[in-house]
């Protein structure tokens, strides 16, 4: 459709359309990529516009002009969220940043909570039918421009057509300027470090294969992506696509077949990428873009079985509460889409989220993981909304944990240079033990070499790690959950209490090299819990002690074959030569267990019990199985 010959009245050059903009207007103008920056320029350039108030999510043309003292003069900028090019303007107190959840932005326009005057959008050519298309923003962009009571739009050539709810037909333009210009790009991604190389592994190991992923705002989250392309069949229902998800689409890692809501398609709120993503999602019916208040209502997320949220944060205090829209009293960025995620995840079936950052920042020179969050600093979600966090030094799991052992899981996972600061800081304002032990001071990636995993008969999968001091309450709970035969057997005693004490002595001799221990865990829905565990520790003769002991109703299925296999591995890698084992006489299990596995062990004889010698160069012993790494 010609807009020319159709509305004739309505085609005007920008000058004129900005001139309808009245003194003292509030104006909403499009968001990020998508935003009119022809429209924008002449507004700024026409002298006559003055005390101009602009409602803006993602501001991108605007940033040339924040350090023009008669431009603050005529418009007063209002933010729902600070981009990388606007955040010097905001820490300089330039902007006006409005905190709020994205969701609730289109409410805000309809109920006139936020009045608006003028809407300065942009929009793709014409369809035969008369219906423009939003493009790469739909986000807020459609509120604000139904809620305007003045609508200009700039036609551009060059802004994609999107399907879903983005079309705009021309009766609900009050004035159009057809000007072609190149679209917005964002599209420099960080390169690839040590850093996020190991936060992508392990964000590799929680997200499971028919899952629906969100990626937030930020470039970490993107960067995380490529290593979920060995994943099958995930859906995608996030805010904003970028160039990230692109291989992963290309690979066909990215399906959305598996999706409960929407199936077969990506759901988004708005685009920002290259030239390459805007030439992808171009009339491509896979991508089914709707206003912010659908796409990020926690309840629609929810409807996502499986949905889990991956966004970022700046830091995370030892209780769980996040701050990730302000360093201390500056504001950086915004709320943005990360608690609309985090909530719909957390009510999605089989669904949870993550927040994922590096362990430091300046350089390593300050922890994002504190004993509380910076003087000034927002809580943009709270520590009961948080679920999974990882950094590159690991998982830690909150949800449903008591202070304690979020003070012990998040310290886990800290740079090893400030874990022993964080205890301390810890126990001071009494979160835990005041004997508690820190976690080990040293980079522990060496052990994730050490994590494996075995199926068993019935088809389920356990998983191998070493003990780590937060997982002192599931030791707990493994133990009592023990039969008093059981516990005899392998404390040869009836131990009947399996306190915080003896928890902490044990760890007190774990180094991971001259002294180990590994558990076996289950998944128990989407949690884990310890039904297996063995240990060796430093004797005599280069040898180890070894035990471990099995959970009753997973006995039988070769875990207790397996453990001292990979014990003996990790043993070998330690200059270690042998076992010793010292085992109850009418414990048959066991010793069947270490004659299996070493046939020319040596046992010594006593009153109640045996001593058996095992050699790791056993010429008789069954082959060693290649280490099947979880990761």
């Amino acid at each position: 459709m010609d807009v020319r010959e159709f509305c004739p009245q309505k085609v005007v050059t920008a000058e004129k359309a900005i001139s309808k903009i009245r003194r003292g207007s509030r104006v909403f103008i499009g968001t990020g990529c998508g935003e009119p920056q022809h429209l924008i320029r002449t507004m700024v350039e026409d002298m006559s516009m003055q005390d101009i108030m602009i409602y803006q999510m993602l501001s991108s043309t605007l940033s040339d002009y924040v350090n023009d003292e008669m431009f603050l003069r005529r418009f007063s900028l209002k933010l729902f969220f600070i981009s990388r090019s606007m955040r010097k303007a905001a820490f300089e107190g330039k902007i006006d940043y409005i905190p709020t959840y994205l969701s609730q932005i289109p409410t805000l326009f309809f109920s006139k909570r936020i009045g608006l005057d003028v809407a300065i959008i942009q929009v793709s050519p014409p369809d035969k039918f008369g219906y423009c298309s939003l493009g790469v923003s739909v986000d807020i962009t459609r509120s604000g421009m139904e809620n305007a009571k003045l609508v200009i739009a700039q036609i551009n050539p060059n802004m994609p057509k999107t399907w879903g709810d983005s079309f705009v037909h021309i009766d609900e333009l009050d004035y159009i300027v057809l000007h072609e210009e190149d679209i917005v790009e964002m599209s420099s991604l960080p390169k690839e470090n040590e850093v996020t190389r190991r936060i992508g592994m392990y964000v590799s190991q929680v997200v499971e294969d028919e899952a629906t992923i969100q990626v937030g705002f930020g470039h970490l989250p993107n960067t995380i992506l490529p290593y979920l392309h060995k994943k099958k069949d995930l859906g995608v229902h996030t805010q904003v696509i970028t160039d990230g998800l692109l291989p992963l689409l290309e690979k066909k890692a990215i399906t959305n077949k598996k999706k409960t809501l929407i199936p077969g398609r990506v759901v988004a709120s708005l685009c920002m990428g290259s030239r390459k993503l805007y030439e992808y999602v171009h009339n491509n019916p896979m991508f089914y873009f709707r206003s912010s208040d659908y796409v990020n209502d926690p309840t629609v997320i929810a409807r996502n079985d499986n949905f889990i949220s991956i966004s970022s944060a700046l830091e995370i205090d030892l209780t769980g509460q996040v701050c990730s829209d302000s360093m201390g009293n500056l504001f950086y960025s915004g709320i943005g889409d990360q608690v609309d995620f985090l909530r719909g995840a957390a009510m999605s079936k089989g669904g949870f989220s993550i927040v994922a950052l590096p362990s430091t920042a300046q350089n390593g020179k300050i922890s994002r993981i504190v004993p509380n969050l910076s003087e000034g600093a927002g809580v943009a979600t709270t520590r009961a909304d948080v679920d999974i966090v990882i950094t590159e030094y690991g998982i830690a799991e909150l949800q449903g944990k008591s202070i304690y052992q979020r003070a012990m899981e998040l310290t886990q996972i800290a740079h090893p240079k400030f874990r022993e600061e964080l205890v301390e800081s810890a126990k001071n304002k009494r979160y835990i033990f005041s004997d508690q032990l820190p976690p080990a001071q040293e980079d522990l990636i060496f052990l994730e070499g050490y994590k494996t995993t075995l199926e068993l008969k019935n088809g389920k999968t356990v998983l191998f790690r070493p003990l780590f001091p937060s997982d002192e309450f599931a030791y707990r709970n493994f133990y009592y959950s023990l039969q008093e035969k059981t516990v005899y057997y392998r404390f040869f005693y009836k131990m009947k209490v399996f306190s915080h004490e003896v928890l902490q002595k044990q760890y007190a001799s774990v180094d991971y090299k001259k002294n180990m221990s590994l558990i076996g865990l289950v998944h128990k829905k989407r949690h884990q819990e310890i039904i297996a565990i063995g240990s060796y520790a430093e004797a005599e003769d280069d040898r180890a002690e070894v035990a471990f002991v099995v959970r009753e109703d997973h006995q039988g299925m070769g875990i207790a074959s397996y453990i001292l296999e990979q014990l003996e591995i990790i043993a070998l890698e330690n200059d270690y030569k042998g076992f010793v084992a010292t085992t109850l006489r009418e414990n048959s299990a066991m010793i069947h267990v270490f004659k299996q596995r070493y046939p020319n062990a040596k046992i010594i004889s006593s009153s109640s019990d045996y001593v058996i010698l095992m050699n790791f160069d056993d010429p008789d012993k069954p082959k060693t199985r290649v280490r099947s790494p979880e990761v």
